[in-house]
């Protein structure tokens, strides 16, 4: 897939500087920094799930109660 995206010279060379700065291309420096972004985001929406269900019940358990529970313990 191809896609465009409008820049200005300054963003432009700025983001050929840094793929030179890490003798990669301008075309995976953008890729990963929008890959990276996204994960970010998905990231934040789970922790804010998680903490959402926790606060509206707030039990934790330790770690030896979990194996107890699962019956993991030798």
């Amino acid at each position: 897939m191809v896609v465009s995206v409008r820049l200005s010279e300054q963003e432009t060379s700025l983001i050929k500087d840094f793929a030179k700065l890490y003798n990669t291309s301008v075309s995976d420096i953008i890729r990963r920094a929008i890959l990276e972004r996204i994960e970010d985001e998905l990231d934040m929406r789970a922790y804010e799930t998680a903490k959402a269900e926790y606060l509206a019940d707030p039990v934790t358990y330790s770690h030896e109660e979990v194996v107890k529970m699962l019956e993991l313990d030798d």
